[in-house]
């Protein structure tokens, strides 16, 4: 049964280019929703819904992370209505 987890990630300088958010949604087969995002000269945020199975979510944050990504937990940082 697919389950819902908000995240943030933190980007710096160069990875803020890098296609991260599509990868994790084609090579993990998690659904992503951008939630919020803001980019700014060298640093960027986005605040994701990640939907799928738990194992491909926790594959998809391993690699996140792996390529720089600062991967935190988006608890009340999801503006909703």
């Amino acid at each position: 049964m697919p389950i819902v987890e908000k995240v943030r990630f933190t980007f710096l300088d160069k990875l803020i280019k890098e296609p991260v958010i599509y990868r994790v949604g084609q090579d993990f087969a998690v659904v992503t929703n951008i939630r919020r995002a803001d980019i700014q000269e060298g640093i960027g945020w986005v605040i994701l819904e990640l939907e799928g199975a738990q194992s491909s979510i926790d594959s998809a944050l391993e690699w996140v992370r792996s390529m720089g990504v600062r991967v935190d937990p988006a608890v009340g940082d999801v503006v909703e209505g």
